[in-house]
């Protein structure tokens, strides 16, 4: 990677922290204009680089980062409790997966390509406001202090805890990337919710499927609930999700990913400054009721980028008020247990056309939509949450909560390589 080079200690124009997915983003949209210089700060190679994530999300026709696509489809399914299954093509969208190296790799060469692009590696310990700016004290890769000063600096890096907020339900998962000693899957096919799953006591679990060949797919096993599980625990659901309700025989599992994602109505602060903006999940990109965060992400960084093009420093909100408040209504009554989770969203799916509703939770709907599709939820069990929501108090995470770390990164396990046989029950080596 070009222009990683000598440290410096003035950087003009923006400063972003962070080369993840909203930090790169953010970086490529600003690096097309070559007034606004940008220097991009990423952790050295270590313990605090993320390990391999992957990210989704859907578009219509080729986006600007279709290159990092590693596949896509045109047909999304959610299948019900009793395998019933739903069905659909949501032409235009198509349903596409990125992986963060890929990812990364396609950004970086476009910033080295760019004059006033700087990719800098090194630990980021404090963002504060300054008379002339903001500055970010780092320390170099080689071990060296860095002060980098910018007139605005973007902070992709993970919230410490979660803001004051009415409900917290933890969107947690793990996933294997598979190969099946035959073929077994669609290629053409996503599952996005499977409920042929154990329900737990509380919340909701569900199956995902994205086949990537007829013999090779990542499966997840996925939580709505308040506290994550063990990862013997997720590793005995997705043995049994595979042996026993996707029938796949023999597999091989080449890597694993694991994470926990906020479902929260708390309110993130998009600026700590007047010119520290915060970017990505700790700014609230994350959507509420769905946990997808890429799609929110390339929509604010375009926002920005265009901002400080006619010399506004403005940080739009990821999603609007609107959306938000319909997220709070949905995540109270799934955490109360008024309406019940598998069969909520499978008679969404099925009550509603795929392509609709994929723009509702992309907050691309129109009113009159989102009335449609309101009439078409549990009327009674919504009604009821959203006439006590303004009454709740926001609290604050207790120590136990923010203890789980609820970020939306992906930890990848490259170890698990050990063949399993879908009869076998030991664990593979961590």
């Amino acid at each position: 990677m070009s222009r990683t080079g000598a440290a410096q200690d003035a950087a003009d124009g923006v400063v972003v922290v962070g080369g993840g997915a909203a930090g790169l983003c953010l970086a490529h949209w600003l690096g097309k204009d070559p007034d606004i210089p940008v220097t991009v700060v990423e952790a050295p190679d270590g313990p605090l680089r993320p390990a391999e994530r992957t990210w989704c999300y859907w578009e219509a026709g080729p986006g600007e980062f279709e290159e990092a696509v590693v596949t896509s489809w045109t047909r999304l399914r959610v299948r019900g409790p009793d395998g019933s299954a739903v069905e659909s093509e949501p032409a235009p969208l198509r349903y596409r997966m990125v992986r963060s190296g890929r990812f990364e790799q396609l950004v970086h060469s476009r910033l080295a390509a760019r004059p006033t692009a700087r990719l800098l590696r090194a630990t980021a310990h404090e963002v504060r406001d300054t008379p002339y700016g903001a500055e970010v004290r780092c320390t170099g890769a080689d071990g060296r202090p860095l002060t980098l000063r910018g007139r605005h600096v973007f902070d992709s890096r993970p919230a410490h805890g979660i803001p004051p907020h009415r409900t917290l339900l933890l969107q947690h998962f793990r996933g294997w990337f598979v190969r099946t000693g035959a073929p077994r899957f669609d290629p053409g096919v996503a599952d996005l919710m499977d409920f042929r799953v154990p329900q737990p006591r509380h919340g909701l679990a569900f199956g995902y499927v994205l086949p990537l060949a007829p013999d090779r797919a990542l499966v997840e096993y996925t939580e709505f609930s308040r506290t994550p599980l063990t990862t013997p625990a997720y590793e005995a659901a997705l043995r049994h999700y595979t042996a026993d309700v996707l029938r796949l025989g023999p597999l091989t599992v080449e890597s694993a990913e694991q994470g926990v994602i906020p479902m929260t109505d708390a309110r993130f602060p998009g600026r700590t400054g007047p010119a520290v903006f915060r970017i990505g999940a700790a700014g609230g990109a994350t959507r509420p009721a769905t946990g997808y965060t890429f799609a929110a992400v390339q929509r604010q960084s375009r926002a920005i980028a265009e901002a400080l093009r006619h010399g506004r420093a403005d940080v739009p909100p990821p999603h609007g008020r609107r959306q938000l408040a319909m997220d709070a209504v949905l995540l109270r009554a799934l955490d109360t247990g008024r309406v019940d989770g598998p069969r909520f969203f499978t008679d969404l799916f099925r009550r509603v056309p795929m392509e609709r509703l994929l723009r509702f939770l992309d907050g691309g709907s129109t009113p009159w939509e989102e009335f449609g599709i309101g009439l078409r939820t549990p009327v009674g069990p919504m009604l009821r949450t959203a006439a006590e929501l303004p009454f709740l108090a926001r609290r604050e995470a207790d120590r136990r909560e923010a203890d789980r770390r609820v970020t939306d990164r992906r930890v990848t396990d490259r170890r698990e390589t050990a063949r399993r046989d879908t009869g076998r029950s030991e664990e593979s080596p961590r």
